[in-house]
This record gives structure tokens, C-alpha cells and sequence, in this order.
């Protein structure tokens, strides 16, 4: 089979003919064969537990309680996306597998200085013995220095990649669960599977898809109540202060070494102050309405949904879509002590 793609073919078919190829393919294809940014810049991620068991909430079987190990995936990738070029637009951490929906933005990585890229790479790795010399302050030889520059070249390159994201999220979560049980062997039951989105239809798709997992899986009666989500996140993304904690806890544990990048928000949507490739192509207000009106569905092989006689989700959040778009796009001047200011009326 030849899987070469016609010079002709358009973005959004090449997405179709690469999916087609590894449907058919006998062996799995390595991840640069199926992740394009030429194509599409979007990705839903999927990872799921060995044996599908119930090893990141409560076991049905002996009632262990594995729940707060959602906590440590849901604070690591809000993390990751900080350090790398990667921009997180939902997520949704379920029980026995977690849900991504992600931005590559390479030329985001190509923008930071040499040192920047440094930084962010030592805080995850402590890198060979050149890098740390030049970290300290050291001087350095003029050959030391073209492979510095090499090295601090696959590092930026690595810093965009999806692959190595996931693997800096994955890796240390099989650890630390291993450590917690005393025991050895695969946590994670494969390598992660990911679905290019081509259209923004297909991406607004999957980011209620993902934020509504825990409604068709009954674990929550309405997406604002949704724990571990992105919707969730987005409603108290002012208040950063338990992030902020969790990335403080993963520095004294050693989890993280020494940084200073600052946790940055999920994906802004479209707004007065954020436009273009810099935002989701939909406004906040029409996101969420977007999200309760499909949660009110019913689906076939799906358990739950909301519940058609709840009120719509911003009267249950006490706002107006006046007032909520505001303090959604620059929530810095409508936040306080994690309190929303309404400054327009209702």
C-alpha cells in the first residue's frame, strides 16, 4: 500500500487519509505518522488504566479508594501545558481513564529564548553535564557551545511534541501509583490513542464529549459539578490558589525541580480579548449553553444526563451571559478572594 498522500489532496481529507491508514494498517503506526500540525494543530487524547480497572477512583471490587490519584493527573497536566508549548482546551479525569483535548503550538516554542527553553526542560529533567555547567553559570568552549545549542534544539523541538508531553504525564503518575502499592508493572494499559480534529466542529464536539464524560458515566448530575473537568476548572479558574499549592507540593517532593513558570490558564474562548489562533472559535457564554443542551440529550448505551428540568446552567451559576462574558475573558478585574464582582447588571 502505498502511504504517500497525493500532493493534491486538502487539509481535511489528508486527516481522513491518515486516519484510514492506521485503521488498516496491521501494526501501530508511530505517532509522527499520525500527528500533522500542517493538518490540524487539535488532538483528543485518550489514556486509559491497565485491564481497565478502577485504579484512579473508588474499586468496586474491595472499595479501595484510589480518587485522590485523579488529583495528581488533573494537577500535573494543568503542569505540563504550562511548561510546554501545548495548550490545553478540556479535559476530563474519569475513574479508570482520563480524557484530553489539546493544542500543539510549535511556534510558540520557537519564540523562547535558548535559557527559557532550558528552564522549562531542568524543571522537568536534570539534563547532561554540559547543560547543568552552563545552568550554573560556567564558561563554556567554543565546541561545548554549538552543542549546547544542539542540545537546546531537540529540547525545544521535544517541548512542542505531543509524544513527549505524554510521556512526561504518564511516566511519573505509573511511578508514583507503583510506589503507593508496593508494587511493579504496567500502570497505563497501552499507549495513548489520538484523534486529530480537523474542523472546528469536530473540536467543539470533542470538548463536550470530554466535559460531559462524568454526566453519561452518572458520576455527576450537572457539568458544573463535574470533578476533574475543564468546564469545572473554567468556572473557578480565578482562584489559582489550589494550583498553585499542587505545584508547590510537586517541588518539595522533588516531582518538579526548580522553576519559575507560572501555571497558565486553559484555552481562552473567543472574546474582546482574545482573538484569532489565540482563542477557541466560540464565546464562553455559547460554550456553556452549548455543553447543557447536549448534556440534556439522551444517548443510546449512555447512563446518565442533565436533567431537562434543571434550570439553564447560567441561572444555576447566579449570572447572566452579560455579565458572565466579562468575567470569563478578564476575570483578573471580576474575581476576588475567589468571589465573583458583578459589575454589569443582570
Amino acid at each position: 500500500m502505498d502511504r504517500r498522500i497525493p500532493s493534491d489532496i486538502t487539509p481535511f481529507r489528508s486527516c481522513i487519509f491518515y486516519t484510514l491508514v492506521a485503521m488498516l494498517s496491521p501494526m501501530p503506526r508511530a505517532r509522527k505518522h499520525l500527528v500533522c500540525i500542517s493538518n490540524t494543530p487539535y488532538y483528543h487524547v485518550v489514556s486509559r488504566c491497565v485491564r481497565r480497572a478502577f485504579l484512579c477512583g473508588v474499586d468496586r471490587a474491595s472499595g479501595k479508594d484510589y480518587e485522590h490519584r485523579r488529583g495528581w493527573i488533573e494537577e500535573r497536566v494543568r503542569v505540563l501545558s504550562s511548561l510546554f508549548s501545548i495548550r490545553l482546551c478540556a479535559y476530563a479525569v474519569m475513574s479508570n481513564h482520563y480524557h484530553l483535548v489539546v493544542k500543539l503550538s510549535p511556534d510558540e516554542a520557537a519564540h523562547w529564548s535558548d535559557d527559557d527553553v532550558l528552564e522549562r526542560w531542568a524543571a522537568l529533567f536534570r539534563g547532561p553535564l554540559l547543560v547543568q555547567q552552563y545552568r550554573d553559570g560556567k564558561s563554556l568552549t567554543p565546541v561545548e557551545i554549538d552543542t549546547l545549542r544542539a542540545t537546546i534544539a531537540v529540547y525545544r523541538a521535544r517541548l512542542s511534541d505531543l509524544s513527549w508531553f505524554m510521556k512526561c504525564l504518564n511516566e511519573p503518575i505509573a511511578r508514583k501509583a507503583n510506589a503507593e502499592d508496593g508494587c511493579t508493572g504496567h500502570f497505563w494499559e497501552a499507549r495513548f490513542r489520538s484523534q486529530a480534529l480537523c474542523t472546528e466542529r469536530a473540536l467543539l464536539a470533542a470538548m463536550a464529549y470530554v466535559d460531559l464524560n462524568p454526566i453519561r458515566a452518572r458520576i455527576a448530575d450537572t457539568p458544573e459539578r463535574s470533578d476533574y473537568t475543564s468546564l469545572q476548572a473554567r468556572i473557578a479558574e480565578p482562584d489559582t490558589t489550589d494550583l498553585s499549592s499542587a505545584l508547590y507540593g510537586m517541588l518539595r517532593s522533588g516531582e518538579l525541580r526548580h522553576t519559575n513558570i507560572a501555571i497558565r490558564p486553559l484555552m481562552p474562548f473567543l472574546g474582546d480579548t482574545h482573538q484569532g489562533s489565540d482563542a477557541l472559535p466560540i464565546r464562553s457564554t455559547d460554550y456553556l449553553m452549548l455543553v447543557d443542551t447536549t448534556g440534556r440529550l439522551s444517548m443510546r448505551g449512555k447512563r446518565g444526563r442533565v436533567s431537562r428540568a434543571l434550570a439553564p446552567i447560567l441561572a444555576r451559576l447566579g449570572v447572566s451571559a452579560k455579565q458572565w462574558l466579562p468575567a470569563a475573558t478578564a476575570f483578573r478585574d471580576h474575581y476576588w478572594n475567589g468571589d465573583l464582582r458583578l459589575k454589569q447588571p443582570a
